[in-house]
């Protein structure tokens, strides 16, 4: 069924289709129309979930941890500084192996107080555990959210589905919602592996002496490394039985091209048309979207950009100390190849400041005219010079 609706009721509308069973929340812009909708579904009694309404982003996701535990499908969303909150939590889920899943609506962190879109929260998270998948349209959004279930439930760890402030949040796009049939023969009822039950008594997240706890970490890291290959099977699944399938990185015009910028969320479709226009004026250009972080897709990106000279990769995010992160992670998954492109690393659209066509060609010809990196990120699109040194 096509419905026009924003990013957000997007999500909603998955989540209703996933049969989430409870739904734990606290209002933050810009990700609130998502629970607001899953709200008003659980009042007019068309997804039968327990919605709790708790007092901060850490109680939220204690609430998921609990409900996740005894079997639950459950679900939550946050942005920014909520996120940051969680953090403790995060590496809870994660470590008790807890198929959780979370819309997270990038916004970014304060101060300046700030309501609009960058990367930085989410990716300030990377090293919690959870698995990390970057939404380009709404469509996508509410495609990632039913395959995050299944993945979750396959490697057991929690999946955050990330997704731009504003510019897909709250923006309305015709959205294919799938037949509710479907979805449930794509996502049958969650089967834990291990669950809290009253009738069979068991101790969890007890402390963990060192003779166990690297065990454990290398245990949730090969979850991690196999979540790629599960993803794959779970995107080819998904596309079989509903046409649409996003795989973990997406490669345009990228066999012939000397240049490849690299792009993820709402950015990847101006450069689309970018990339276009310049194909047309005979530039070698490609587009390499990046889709899945974590686990980050190391060969996939080695393959796919292994013809080119030059890549460009744009950083709606920064590490303060080191440069654009997933410029950081491009390098390194290059770095021990003996033949691999330049990386140059631009920093844009912080803050929720657009990303043009315009700024998108600049970054290309100075890509394109440069010899080597000037620096380990560029800024790009800024409104004022930097003070003097």
């Amino acid at each position: 069924m096509k419905k026009v609706v924003e990013g957000s009721h997007a999500v909603s509308e998955a989540v209703r289709l996933c049969r989430v069973q409870v739904i734990s929340a606290y209002p933050i812009t810009p990700q609130t129309h998502i629970v607001e909708m899953l709200s008003e579904f659980c009042s007019d009694g068309s997804l039968k979930a327990k919605f709790l309404r708790v007092e901060s982003e850490h109680s939220a996701m204690a609430a998921l941890i609990g409900a996740a535990s005894v079997g639950a499908r459950t679900f939550t969303a946050t942005s920014s500084q909520g996120l940051a909150l969680m953090h403790e939590l995060l590496h809870w889920a994660s470590g008790a192996r807890l198929p959780i899943v979370m819309a997270e609506v990038n916004r970014a962190l304060a101060p300046g107080w700030n309501i609009w879109t960058d990367q930085t929260d989410s990716l300030a998270q990377r090293d919690t555990g959870w698995i990390q998948i970057y939404c380009e349209d709404a469509q996508e959004a509410l495609d990632s959210t039913i395959q995050a279930y299944k993945l979750a439930e396959t490697v057991f760890l929690p999946v955050m589905v990330v997704l731009d402030a504003f510019f897909l949040s709250h923006t309305y796009e015709p959205v294919d919602i799938p037949d509710p049939r479907d979805v449930d023969r794509f996502l049958p009822p969650f089967r834990p592996a291990f669950q809290l039950n009253i009738r069979e008594p068991a101790a969890f997240n007890q402390l963990s002496p060192p003779n166990v706890y690297m065990e454990m970490r290398r245990d949730l890291q090969d979850a991690m490394e196999s979540a790629l290959d599960a993803l794959l099977k779970i995107d080819t699944e998904y596309l079989s039985l509903l046409g649409r399938g996003y795989g973990a990185v997406e490669g345009v015009h990228c066999e012939d091209a000397e240049i490849i910028f690299v792009t993820s969320g709402t950015i990847t479709s101006t450069c689309r048309l970018v990339v276009d226009k310049l194909r047309r004026d005979g530039e070698k250009v490609g587009l390499l979207k990046m889709r899945l972080f974590r686990p980050f897709p190391y060969a996939l990106v080695k393959q796919w950009t292994a013809k080119a000279r030059k890549l460009a990769v744009i950083d709606r995010n920064f590490s303060f100390g080191a440069s654009g992160i997933f410029a950081q992670e491009i390098r390194a998954a290059l770095c021990n190849e003996s033949k691999r492109p330049l990386v140059f690393g631009y920093v844009a659209g912080l803050g929720g400041r657009d990303v043009t066509p315009d700024l998108l060609e600049e970054i290309y010809w100075r890509t394109k005219t440069s010899a080597h990196p000037e620096s380990e990120s560029v800024w790009m699109g800024l409104q004022h010079p930097a003070p003097a040194a």
